[in-house]
């Protein structure tokens, strides 16, 4: 066959039509040309292709479409605009984790044991047997579904534009790890960033409150330094305060620095937040998030930056709270719990 146009903009406009088509033989030669070419692609064919392969993707087989969704999530890290093809990536990824509760309840119906690992290849003929194919090709691609949709989720109009919906693949997506074993942890954190979100501090030892706002926050390791940047390096309260390059790693600047813990993190029953969790964790009082800020009980270090090094992230300190204020948020919190075991 003789392509009217070659390199990646080539693929796609043949990947494309054929897609549309529901040509299979041209599909499957197109398919291998994006793979082909992708590395090469200029940056004005990976702007427009990454949208364009984000359209036809509920029309691609489960198997490839899974791939293709890889290649638009590449496509956007390298500028392709992500508003545009969420859209095809959010529902394919829905579709592929519902696929793969269907496996999971497959899978423990005849038999249960071990969940099989996905390989590069496709699942094999006794696994298929055993659960059907669709449900068994969205358990096997359901890892190139995650890289895809945090490649996207790592922006936030993306993020606002989910809505809900990011609630329903939160849901999905926690069956398929209870039911497997299996931690997808990338996308679960993903789902569950949050932006432009209230968040009360109080500093049990100084007896002080403030009023804050952050957004992009991946992890609670993040979430701590910043804090740490606001409130310490800021002079509103005693304690280590990062260095500006460990704080700017935790913002937008590429790259990792070793930095100490300021705080533990405590929520307002006094139970533990730790580091490996997630903003999302922080218990809402009165429709705000509200952390108590306690002395380090152990020096703890790990290294500063982003969990989401494609997500800009930050903590805004609006005001320091009234001590009025400061002593209703304090009624709501108990004395830190003795960690056991």
């Amino acid at each position: 066959m003789i392509f009217s146009k070659a390199g990646f903009g080539g693929a796609v406009a043949d990947f494309e039509a054929a897609a549309v088509a529901q040509d299979a033989k041209r599909s499957g030669k197109a398919f291998v040309r994006l793979q082909e070419t992708f590395g090469q692609a200029k940056e004005a064919d990976l702007l427009d292709g990454g949208p364009r392969l984000a359209a036809v993707l509920e029309q691609v087989p489960p198997g490839p479409r899974a791939v293709v969704a890889v290649l638009v999530g590449a496509c956007v890290e390298r500028g392709a605009d992500a508003e545009r093809c969420a859209p095809g990536v959010r529902a394919g990824l829905r579709v592929a984790l519902e696929a793969a509760a269907a496996f999971a309840g497959a899978w423990a119906a005849t038999g249960g044991g071990a969940f099989p690992v996905p390989d590069d290849g496709e699942p094999g003929e006794e696994i298929v047997e055993r659960t059907g194919f669709d449900a068994a090709v969205g358990w096997w691609t359901l890892p190139q579904w995650e890289m895809a949709a945090v490649a996207l989720l790592n922006h936030r109009a993306v993020r606002a534009g989910a809505g809900g919906e990011r609630d329903e693949l939160l849901r999905l997506l926690t069956a398929v790890e209870q039911a497997s074993g299996r931690q997808f942890r990338s996308l679960g954190h993903a789902l569950r960033v949050l932006d432009d979100e209230p968040l009360v501090a109080l500093h049990r030892t100084s007896g002080t409150g403030y009023a804050l706002r952050f957004f992009g926050i991946g992890d609670n390791f993040q979430l701590h330094t910043l804090l740490a940047d606001a409130l310490i390096g800021g002079g509103h309260v005693e304690g280590h305060a990062p260095s500006p390059h460990e704080a700017a790693v935790c913002r937008e600047t590429p790259g990792q620095v070793d930095t100490v813990g300021s705080f533990d993190l405590t929520a307002p029953d006094g139970g533990r937040l730790w580091n490996e969790g997630a903003p999302a964790d922080i218990p809402v009082v009165d429709g705000v998030r509200l952390l108590v800020l306690d002395e380090p009980s152990y020096r703890r270090s790990w290294p500063a930056g982003r969990f989401f090094p494609g997500m800009r992230g930050d903590v805004i300190l609006e005001r320091a709270l009234e001590p009025q204020e400061t002593e209703r948020w304090f009624a709501h919190v108990s004395p830190a719990k003795e960690l056991t075991g």
